[in-house]
């Protein structure tokens, strides 16, 4: 039978990116339907058990910092925490834990059951709901159609999904689950540019078949950094990981076996993640190495399902036993499920705008892997941005950007929606140009105030936020009202240049070269500051002067961003070269900014630009 209903928001997929557009915009007061196949969708971790790590941890501190959803599930899930890059500067550490499937799948189910304004719908959508060139819904596979205000797709591999192991091949999103031909053929009706893009998975190993004293332990930290702020400790218990490595012999097999595997073989042609290579890529690009580092990774407290990560492949059920049981520890172990790769349609971000509308549709977003990202942080990034401005389209309020001078939300969407994307994207601390102010203990600093004014942060997280801040506030005001001169610190043991030049107390704790012992002589009230406030303190003195000097180049990109190109008819902008001329056509960048971005733009056609963009608003 034929139903219609009716919400203000409508969100396709109930992974990481589906999760956060739907509480994201719930909590901004949408309602909202959550339409996925399947109650086991909800929250899943499709590849490894892992969240977080170099950028992708930064991503997460941002999404919590937006009353997000992934930081407080992760925190709950976790079995193991480790903050990487402990050894370097406090920019590039990255918080990552080992997550337990089960509990997390549990608490997002939970989680959704109780969230207020959201309904959940278990049912396949076969195709978009079109009125006059405009998506006002979405068709199911029940004869149903849910009409909206706003759509937003988050499909991961589920487009035309081709799992591929060895020369077998059959249609999914994922093992175990179907693929969405009928809606994919919907996005191509609509003349999106579509790809293909592959990505993989390593063999599921029976844990109990592992010889685990033969192995080196990793274990987590001792005293764990948590990924949410209004969490301290973690909940779940904690388990260590052990670390093994392939050998000559694994390569032998591998390379004796090169012209069975589905990359090697022709049947994939999506380009696959270059930071995340499979086991027949290493042995075939790092030729010159003996072995490659294996992380056995336990899936969950109660499931003894251990995942190698290192060993993603598409080779052949019986060869990847043999190249897994050539390596140490691993002799004996028994393989619960084959390691595959999974082939599925991408959207070109090149058609979104910086809100993650498409840009020739109103009121359609997309968001997550659709997008050509990799990874659950890169996809529920963007699932909180995508879930914003659907709710304030649907009530009627203008958009909103995530700049990258103050986030690296924002640093990811610019970079898929100015450069496009040739391989699954994912994120590094290296692509921030403000990373020493961007870092993982500030996100809240950054974005909960914005978060708040536009409604999408809760007054709960706002008053946890606002009592932190203020404690920050008055305790750097403090220090900064202690001055020192060079003989006082000289007379405390601190080494500074005779200069004549005072120095603050919140400066001070910028030095690596004073001990703590002569801070808290020099700055008794230090002993009162709890531990997160001064790490807080700690960073934003080390970078201090390095941060002063970027608020240049801060002010220019954000001058930038203001000038908008929305209506510029580039057709009349007779000077521009060809080439710049099919590429802003057709990518119709929304700023100044976003045309920066653009592959081979140049400071006369930038200029240019902002005198056609001035004389638009004259008109």
């Amino acid at each position: 039978m034929f139903h219609v209903k009716h919400c203000d928001v409508i969100v396709v997929g109930a992974g990481h990116a589906g999760l956060e557009a739907a509480t994201a915009a719930a909590r901004m007061g949408c309602s909202v339907a959550l339409l996925t196949m399947r109650e086991s969708d909800i929250g899943t971790l499709s590849c490894n058990p892992a969240i977080g790590g170099l950028g992708k941890g930064h991503l997460v501190r941002e999404i919590d910092a937006l009353d997000g959803v992934m930081g407080r599930l992760a925190d709950e899930a976790g079995i193991q925490f480790r903050l990487l890059n402990r050894r370097k500067g406090p920019a590039v550490q990255g918080p990552r834990a080992q997550i337990d499937r089960a509990l997390y799948g549990a608490a997002a189910r939970r989680l959704l059951a109780d969230y207020q304004g959201i309904e959940l719908h278990l049912c396949e959508v076969t195709g978009l709901a079109m009125d006059q060139g405009r998506v006002v819904g979405v068709n199911t596979a029940r004869g149903e159609t849910f009409c909206c205000r706003a759509v937003i797709l988050t499909t991961g591999t589920f487009l035309n999904g081709m799992i591929h192991i060895g020369d077998a091949t059959r249609p999914a999103g994922r093992w175990g689950d179907a693929t969405s031909k009928s809606l994919a053929r919907d996005l191509e009706d609509l003349a999106l540019p579509l790809g293909r893009l592959k990505t993989g998975t390593p063999p599921r190993l029976d844990g109990r078949t592992i010889a685990w004293h033969l192995l080196s332990e990793q274990r987590g930290d001792e005293e764990p950094v948590m990924f949410s702020y209004l969490n301290v400790a973690p909940r779940a218990q904690q388990v260590s990981c052990g670390i093994t490595e392939t050998n000559e012999r694994t390569h032998a097999i591998i390379r004796g076996n090169l012209s069975r595997s589905a990359m090697y073989g022709g049947q994939i042609t999506g380009r696959g993640p270059r930071y995340c290579p499979s086991i027949e890529d290493k042995v075939t690009r790092f030729a010159d190495k003996s072995s490659h580092q294996i992380f056995l990774e336990p899936e969950g407290l109660h499931d003894h399902t251990v995942y190698p990560n290192g060993i993603s492949t598409s080779l052949p059920p019986d060869v990847q036993e043999a190249y897994v049981r050539s390596i140490k520890g691993l002799e004996d172990s028994v393989l619960l499920q084959p390691g595959y790769a999974v082939e599925y349609d991408y959207v070109d971000p090149t058609a979104l705008d910086a809100t993650l509308a498409v840009k020739n549709l109103t009121g359609f977003y997309l968001a997550g892997q659709i997008n050509g990202t990799t990874g659950y942080e890169e996809a529920a990034a963007q699932g909180i941005v995508a879930g914003i401005n659907a709710a304030l389209f649907a009530k009627g309020a203008e958009p909103v950007a995530f700049s990258r001078t103050e986030s690296y939300i924002g640093v990811l969407i610019d970079d898929l929606v100015t450069r496009g994307v040739t391989e699954p994207y994912r994120m590094f601390t290296s692509r921030a140009e403000f990373r020493l102010s961007l870092r993982a203990d500030n996100a809240d600093q950054r974005l909960t105030q914005k978060g708040f004014a536009l409604g999408v942060v809760g007054e709960a997280r706002y008053d946890h936020f606002a009592t932190r801040q203020q404690a920050y506030v008055a305790a750097r005001s403090s220090l900064s009202a202690k001055r020192f001169s060079p003989n006082e610190l000289r007379a405390s043991g601190v080494e500074v240049r005779l200069d004549g030049h005072m120095r603050d107390g919140f400066s001070l704790l910028g030095y690596q070269s004073i001990t703590n012992n002569q801070l808290t002589k020099l700055l008794p009230e230090l002993d009162l500051i709890s531990a997160t406030t001064r790490i807080q303190l700690n960073n934003d003195a080390l970078y201090h002067q390095y941060t002063h000097r970027q608020e240049k180049d801060v002010a220019r990109i954000k001058e930038n961003e203001s000038v908008s190109l929305v209506d510029v008819d580039y057709s009349k902008l007779s000077s521009l070269s060809g080439e710049l001329l099919e590429k802003l056509t057709r990518r119709r960048p929304s700023t100044l900014a976003e045309a920066a971005g653009i592959e081979g733009m140049t400071p006369a056609a930038l200029t240019l630009l902002v005198i056609a963009a001035g004389m638009r608003r004259r008109a």
